[in-house]
């Protein structure tokens, strides 16, 4: 099992136990990110050595490109679904990458902003949405039924 299956397992038991899952989906999508824009385990890893959770302005670098990740869970509990999506509080980075998940942290979708169309595109949003997200450049395959 990979390191991935292992924390996703961990935290999904927790939320059967407790009822809230534990708070890994910036983990999970910041891996997931990294290796849908070309990373792979190592070489993320690598990038990642000397970075801590409250380094600020981009998640992760791939070549001299800087990567915010912003990412989407359903809570878990019957009929929730995603309305809001979290903008990114700076533009200390060129590229962001959306993803969301289902209730299991299974990737439905993935979108790319570079950081000039994202700031034309929401800076005056006060809140954005899945379907504003949905703008930018597919990184991963959308099926119109698991749209939230």
């Amino acid at each position: 099992m990979s390191e991935r299956e292992d924390l996703v397992s961990a935290a999904l038991a927790w939320q059967g136990r407790f009822g809230c899952a534990p708070a890994i989906t910036s983990a999970i999508s910041e891996h997931d990110a990294a290796l849908l824009v070309g990373h792979d385990d190592a070489s993320y890893a690598h990038d990642c050595v000397n970075r801590t959770a409250v380094s600020q302005g981009y998640d992760f670098t791939l070549g001299r490109l800087r990567y915010q990740v912003k990412a989407n869970r359903p809570s878990g509990k019957p009929g929730s679904f995603v309305t809001l999506v979290a903008k990114a509080r700076n533009y200390d980075w060129d590229r962001l990458v959306w993803i969301l998940y289902d209730r299991e942290y299974v990737l439905l979708e993935a979108w790319e902003w570079n950081v000039d169309a994202y700031r034309a595109s929401f800076d005056g949003k006060k809140r954005l949405s899945p379907r504003d997200m949905r703008s930018g450049r597919r990184l991963f395959p959308y099926a119109e039924k698991s749209a939230a």
